[in-house]
């Protein structure tokens, strides 16, 4: 997404930008003023942060959570609009326009210099990206947490959520709470080359396929995530779920637990 964006908007001049969520903005130096008149530079992806580079080297991070969508409109929206958290009016009448859905507004953008956004803990504190090529696995899952849990922690690897969690550890056929420690040579370089492929998969599909202005809802191509009942894609057993407050954690007991289903609670152990 973030390189169909930049292609669409590099070169463009912005001729203002306005923030209308209460709290989306989370930055005050420089100001969101000084983005009038610069030129777009592109927009890169880290992690799961979108940064928009502005001429003079300012940068435009954006997080949008679980909820946000960053998109370029031909037309400009109205600032009444309720989904609406920033605009980016550029001055050929188009708009980058920070929407969120939902009533929480936990998405969030800061306007930062190159030494901010260098220096920056939601930057700094980043593991390496899991896409296109990150590091051996075993040494940088090499913790007494589950996969499910270090795959997501972004301070480990980049760019993983809960969705693509599920489909990589299913395709791996290993069980989301297998510890990161106990974890062999070869479960972890299968583990590597499982995520490189899952995700190159992801963003080609969305290469050949989208195109702005980008949908609400991105085509996923899920196989276990959100199949809570339905046939495992590789055994036929019907996929089974662990249910906690704000998400659910799919998987497939024949493939990736030994056939025991996981206790659905909190704290989640193998039945026994």
């Amino acid at each position: 997404m973030s390189r169909l964006l930049g292609r669409a908007v590099a070169g463009s001049q912005v001729d203002s930008a306005l923030v209308t969520g209460i709290s989306t903005l989370k930055s005050f130096d420089p100001p969101l003023t000084a983005l009038t008149g610069r030129q777009i530079s592109g927009m890169r992806r880290r992690g799961k942060h979108l940064i928009v580079e502005f001429e003079g080297e300012l940068f435009l991070l954006i997080h949008l959570m679980s909820a946000g969508r960053f998109q370029l409109f031909e037309k400009r929206g109205s600032i009444r609009d309720k989904t609406s958290r920033l605009l980016v009016r550029l001055s050929d009448g188009r708009e980058l326009r920070l929407r969120e859905f939902g009533t929480r507004q936990s998405c969030w953008a800061k306007l930062l210099a190159s030494d901010g956004l260098e220096s920056e803990a939601a930057v700094a504190t980043l593991g390496p990206e899991a896409w296109p090529d990150p590091p051996p696995f075993r040494p940088l899952l090499e913790h007494p947490r589950p996969l499910h849990s270090l795959l997501r922690d972004q301070r480990v690897i980049a760019g993983i959520g809960r969705s693509w969690a599920d489909e990589i550890l299913h395709q791996a056929m290993l069980s989301p709470f297998k510890r990161g420690d106990d974890l062999t040579e070869d479960e972890a370089e299968r583990l590597r080359d499982v995520t490189v492929a899952v995700l190159g998969e992801t963003i080609g599909l969305y290469e050949r396929v989208l195109k702005v202005p980008i949908p609400d809802k991105l085509p996923l191509p899920l196989k276990v995530h959100h199949h809570i009942g339905q046939p495992c894609p590789r055994c036929g057993t019907p996929i089974q779920a662990v249910h906690f407050e704000d998400h659910d954690m799919c998987y497939c007991p024949q493939c990736q637990t030994g056939g025991k289903p996981l206790k659905d609670r909190r704290l989640s152990r193998l039945l026994k």
